[in-house]
């Protein structure tokens, strides 16, 4: 009996300590940021904790720093791509950690090297994503390397320790990619569902819209649709990369199909089809509109779901409770008195559709073929060629981030400062190609730089013992990489934190050298921002111009596209159709950044302010219904020849847009309100053999189109006058 009970206890243990391994684990593989954390800091302590035990502090920290310069410099890459860039990192890091250690003496050389190097590398970085992160990677190591420089005990070491730092973390997770080779296509897919989740969620609200908010829900929109765009292209850079490493491409089928309703899913939420702040104002759309709102919140938590199913490696499990209320949705509105020809409807079928999509994302059948995805075809020379003309703002970026590295070394020599290094160091990360990005930037890394080095202080003397500060270390690495891209300040913080561990376990001076490392961020933050303010500042509203027309421009491709894609009826790969569609939300993306950016720029720097928050709001409206109407290419088999004359049109007119900003009002305004007027007398009259609500989308187009005029040529005839005068 006394047996039994013995082994009944072990069962319910094992039990208890499965549940926890598998809760555990699940923590860790449905956050790739936790995942990539866990790794990291991993690794680094299984460099630091054997020599700090063998009493070799210098070894233990600088191969630390080499493993993190590997981590922060890694990216996401099929395994054949990953060898490439270990070894490119082994090699750089050596060549420059050495060119370092060899020209500490000769401060005006090394100083010119600094300058000429941080050039370099960052126009090489332009050329893809895996050279980006090996030149990041390689200053970083450079930099670890003045930084440690008094403390080596010969020229050397620091070479090698850094590339061995470097070698071992990419060995490591080179090790655990090969056990998990698709890990990296879940990640991105996932996160770009998760994007696309954040987006239905937004735009559920509205459904009802109140009489106020469409305009600042619309601008939130704008916001994260930069955030799925930009999810948007990088998986598509994976699964070229994976694509062009793979021999066999059936196991990528898959992540193509999942990319391709992403991107299906993406055009049908961005839709916009009519304006919903004056259907919410009838009462008899209420019980409708409040469906739509729920619906959506429905399949934005599907959306997740299966972000997590990815991540997870589990099974999507589609709710059927978003199936039941699309199909109460669908019977609400056959119930209403005009059914198809509510306003509604389109909402309703673009959902439907949305629905549909994702509870069959695993059916083969939804993409009989394997898509095609854009390449950049350019040699590796002439994309670095292409970035050597005064007008890249690559090539400003990095003349003017070389002269923060430079103003900072010679303040840091002239002044005989305790790792002045940290000057150039906080450069590196705080100067940012524009104002905006640049402001932001500084005050996360001044706050965090300050909570961490009082914070620091406070913890490290609770744990005075060596055991303390491993431990410390440990947490403060692991949550730096967890916060490192939800946000900055927070993981400066902790980065701060790693760093007064390391440099107490080093020398024993951890507090000391916290003082001068607050200082030289203030002097290094001050460097990154007077450069960004002084030398060749890009203030938004020079660019204003240029951008809208570039946005007005790739949405007139995008109407060509959807047109061509009516009157053809392509069977088979709609490449240059996604092409054209991506370029223009990236135009827009733009566009919204800009104005974003404006908010931080100096007022007198604000012109057009009222200008850009008008034309950001049209433009990204004119997407939408573009958006809206490339979504129902599908359903419609032809293009009846009235809409097609009257689409003809607003083509026209929206080329003559970016014309007006330059010329002013044209008679385009005049052809464009006969374009309206003949819509609005289509859809009043309504002949049943012309679908009505591609008459309704293409009104609303029109309608935005002749705002973005006016809008243009009031900047065209104000842009002139003010610019002059600001520049007298």
């Amino acid at each position: 009996m006394r047996n039994l009970r013995s082994s009944a206890a072990r069962i319910i243990q094992s039990s208890r300590i499965a549940k926890w391994k598998t809760a555990l684990a699940s923590y860790f593989w449905r956050s790739p940021d936790r995942l990539m954390a866990a790794k990291s800091s991993c690794i680094i302590t299984m460099l630091i904790v054997p020599f700090i035990l063998m009493g070799e502090p210098f070894l233990a920290i600088t191969l630390a720093l080499g493993a993190l310069a590997g981590a922060l410099s890694e990216t996401d890459d099929h395994p054949r791509g990953r060898v490439k860039s270990l070894a490119l990192k082994v090699i750089i890091f050596g060549i420059s950690s050495l060119s370092v250690e060899l020209l500490l003496q000769y401060p005006v050389v090394l100083g010119i090297g600094l300058f000429f190097s941080t050039i370099f590398y960052l126009l090489v970085g332009g050329i893809s994503e895996r050279y980006r992160g090996v030149t990041f990677g390689a200053q970083l190591a450079g930099l670890y390397t003045m930084l440690s420089a008094s403390m080596s005990p010969a020229w050397y070491w620091q070479p090698l320790l850094l590339s061995s730092g470097a070698l071992f973390y990419g060995v490591c997770s080179l090790y655990l990619l090969n056990r998990y080779p698709l890990r990296p296509l879940d990640e991105h897919l996932a996160r770009g569902f998760v994007a696309l989740s954040s987006y239905l969620e937004t735009k559920a609200n509205l459904f009802p819209s109140k009489k106020n908010n469409p305009r600042d829900i619309r601008n939130r929109l704008a916001l994260q649709n930069v955030q799925v765009v930009n999810a948007l292209d990088c998986c598509r850079d994976v699964l070229n990369t994976y694509g062009d490493a793979m021999t066999d491409s059936s196991a990528l089928k898959p992540y193509l199909r999942y990319f391709m309703v992403l991107q299906n899913m993406h055009e049908k939420a961005a839709s916009s089809h009519e304006r919903y702040h004056l259907l919410s104002s009838d009462p008899i759309n209420t019980d409708l509109l409040e469906g739509i709102g729920q619906t959506l919140r429905q399949l934005s938590l599907a959306t997740g779901q299966f972000a997590d199913s990815l991540l997870a490696s589990t099974p999507y499990q589609h709710p059927i409770s978003l199936g039941w209320m699309v199909d109460v949705l669908n019977e609400k509105l056959q119930k209403h008195e005009r059914n198809a020809n509510h306003p509604l409807s389109l909402v309703v079928g673009t959902i439907s559709d949305s629905h549909l999509s994702l509870q069959n994302i695993h059916e083969e059948t939804q993409y009989t073929f394997a898509p095609r995805l854009r390449k950049d075809s350019r040699t590796v020379v002439k994309r670095f060629t292409d970035q050597l003309h005064w007008h890249n703002p690559r090539l400003r970026h990095a003349i003017r981030l070389a002269l923060c590295f430079v103003i900072g070394f010679a303040i840091s020599e002239t002044f005989n400062l305790p790792k002045g290094e940290w000057i150039i160091l906080t450069s590196l990360f705080v100067c940012q190609p524009t104002y905006g990005e640049t402001r932001r930037k500084l005050n996360q890394r001044i706050l965090g730089t300050i909570v961490g080095v009082i914070g620091g202080i406070l913890i490290i003397q609770i744990l005075p013992t060596v055991g303390g500060k491993l431990l410390l270390l440990f947490i403060s690495t692991y949550i730096f990489f967890v916060w490192q891209r939800k946000n900055y300040a927070v993981s400066v913080g902790f980065v701060t934190i790693f760093v007064l561990c390391a440099f107490d376990l080093l020398v024993n001076k951890g507090v000391a050298i916290m003082f001068p490392r607050v200082i030289d961020t203030l002097i290094g933050s001050g460097l990154a921002f007077a450069s960004v303010r002084l030398l060749w500042p890009n203030w938004q509203y020079e660019r204003l111009p240029v951008l809208l027309s570039e946005a007005i421009g790739r949405n007139v491709d995008y109407l060509r596209a959807i047109l061509h894609a009516y009157r053809e009826r392509p069977t088979d790969d709609d490449l240059s159709y996604r092409i054209a569609r991506r370029a223009a939300h990236r135009a827009d993306n733009a566009l919204v950044l800009a104005w974003q950016d404006m908010q931080v720029e100096p007022e007198k720097r604000q012109l057009f302010r009222d200008q850009a928050f008008a034309l950001t709001y049209l433009n990204h409206a004119l997407i939408s219904y573009l958006s809206a109407f490339g979504s129902k290419r599908e359903k419609h088999n032809t293009l009846h020849p009235d809409i097609s004359a009257l689409a003809d049109e607003i083509v026209t007119a929206l080329q003559n847009v970016s014309e007006s900003i330059e010329s002013g009002p044209t008679a385009m305004n005049f052809r464009l309100i006969d374009t309206m007027e003949k819509l609005r007398q289509n859809i009043l009259d309504y002949d049943q053999s012309i679908p009505q609500e591609l008459l309704t989308i293409l009104y609303n187009i029109s309608q935005v189109t002749r705002k973005l005029l006016e809008a243009a040529c009031e900047l065209g005839g104000t842009s002139s006058g003010k610019v002059s005068h600001d520049n007298e």
